[in-house]
């Protein structure tokens, strides 16, 4: 076990408003760039940090944060009974986030408020450009592998998916001699967003899964339900790993590598479903660590607007880890040898997985509770002995309740000697150790002396 990286801030200038989508990718001259888009602006910068505001002309500005309707006016007259409060959410209109991809080497994006299509072709001196003959009244757009642009839920249909011909963006009215053309997906749901898998290109709405599978003309695209009920908790909630894709659903984790959809069994998902700001879920994002097969989601708790904790899911050990971390978008390592995060304290983005610097925050892991048996006997700790790559860099403390819903107690802080001695009683045990030093601290597997008590 080990401390994730710290971080250290990559842009010059903060974005001016919270940042909802973030890309890297290097030019055919070797030239590196950050897409970051905001619900009222879209930026590049360099790989110096320097910002361009390459906003479109005529831009149509969204909103920072999600509206919930839930008074007055909001639904129907005589829906609900007079003065009884209402059981759901009538009608939320999601926070604005930005799709963005790129074609060759052009940047290609779409906000989901404003609906167009617009390519940045590199040049700081200008602004992206509304694609040409592209469909407006879009929530996001996919370039697939095999070099179309998918625009999602395509002139304001939720359920419409509309590409362009093959290698030609400008050209999206399908002929006898092109392969632009469109299809309804067959389904009760909302397109929320697409992602490329292996061979396919995966379509998600509100409550099932739709694959794209490239067959030629004259059909171009042949489109199949490939899951139901694992709809996608919001539009940017999705990664792409060797291992299929993954997304955060409204009450389970889901992943697609071919075939069908498959839940992922969690030990985290009631904690994490039941803490979340339902209002505001449209910010919670993925965001893949492949250097460490991880895949983050990052998320509002109830009783925050922005995201401010996250549940990372390690895919090649099946393990999970929850914990706090103010974050807006992401994007992993690629054209930058870091992944970047952006911050909802400062607009800025940082470099993460580089240094141990945390700013005021310090590392630390916590177990479950761990007990003798079923629980029916008190457990005595008396000493540990350490298992550190270097002695001191950590110290531990246990927490201890005698019943389920007792109150906790803790004991410690220990600093590790070897070995160390302690003395307390319980019947549920937590372990948690803490860096004390800015390093690439390492735990292995720490013994405890216990001994078994009664049952009293």
């Amino acid at each position: 076990m080990q401390p994730v990286g710290g971080w250290k801030r990559r842009s010059v200038i903060a974005a001016d408003n919270k940042i909802r989508g973030l890309l890297t990718w290097t030019t055919n001259s070797d030239v590196r760039f950050v897409a970051a888009g905001t619900y009222a602006n879209l930026y590049a910068y360099n790989a110096a940090g320097t910002r361009y505001d390459i906003t479109p002309a005529g831009f149509t500005a969204g909103r920072e944060d999600a509206n919930a309707y839930t008074g007055y006016g909001s639904g129907a007259y005589g829906y609900d009974e007079y003065g009884v409060g209402r059981q759901d959410i009538t009608t939320i209109d999601p926070a604005t986030t930005w799709s963005l991809d790129t074609w060759g080497e052009y940047l290609v994006a779409c906000s989901s408020d404003d609906g167009k299509i617009y390519e940045w072709e590199i040049d700081t001196a200008y602004t992206a450009n509304i694609v040409s003959n592209a469909p407006t009244g879009n929530v996001g757009i996919v370039v697939t592998d095999e070099r179309f642009i998918f625009a999602l839920g395509a002139s304001g249909d939720p359920r419409k998916v509309q590409w362009c011909d093959r290698e030609n963006n400008t050209d999206w009215t399908p002929s006898a001699t092109n392969e632009a053309g469109d299809i309804l997906l067959q389904t009760a749901g909302n397109i929320m967003c697409g992602i490329k898998v292996k061979g396919q290109t995966l379509i998600l709405t509100d409550i099932d899964a739709h694959s794209a599978t490239y067959q030629g003309p004259p059909y171009v695209y042949g489109f199949e339900r490939v899951g139901t009920s694992c709809g996608i908790a919001s539009k940017k909630a999705v990664a792409n790993t060797d291992f299929g894709a993954l997304w955060m659903g409204k009450k389970a984790f889901f992943t697609y590598s071919g075939g069908a959809v498959s839940r992922i069994q969690s030990d985290v998902s009631d904690y994490v479903f039941s803490d979340i700001n339902e209002s505001q879920i449209s910010k919670a994002f993925a965001v893949t660590n492949s250097r460490y097969s991880e895949v983050w989601w990052f998320y509002p708790s109830q009783d925050a607007t922005e995201c401010n904790r996250y549940v990372s899911f390690n895919y090649l050990e099946n393990t999970w880890s929850i914990g706090q971390l103010d974050r807006t978008a992401g994007v992993d390592q690629g054209a930058f040898r870091y992944p970047l995060y952006a911050a909802a304290s400062d607009n800025h983005f940082y470099d993460h997985e580089k240094g141990f610097v945390y700013d005021n925050l310090t590392p630390f892991a916590e177990s479950g509770p761990i007990s003798i048996g079923d629980g029916e006997q008190v457990a005595s700790i008396t000493e540990m002995i350490p298992d550190e790559k270097t002695q001191g860099d950590v110290n531990v403390t246990f927490k201890t309740r005698f019943y389920p819903n007792d109150t906790e107690t803790s004991h410690g802080p220990f600093s590790m000697s070897n070995p160390t001695s302690m003395r307390f009683t319980g019947r549920q045990v937590r372990m948690r150790v803490e860096g004390q030093r800015l390093a690439d601290w390492r735990v292995g597997v720490n013994r405890v002396e216990i001994v078994a008590g009664g049952r009293r």
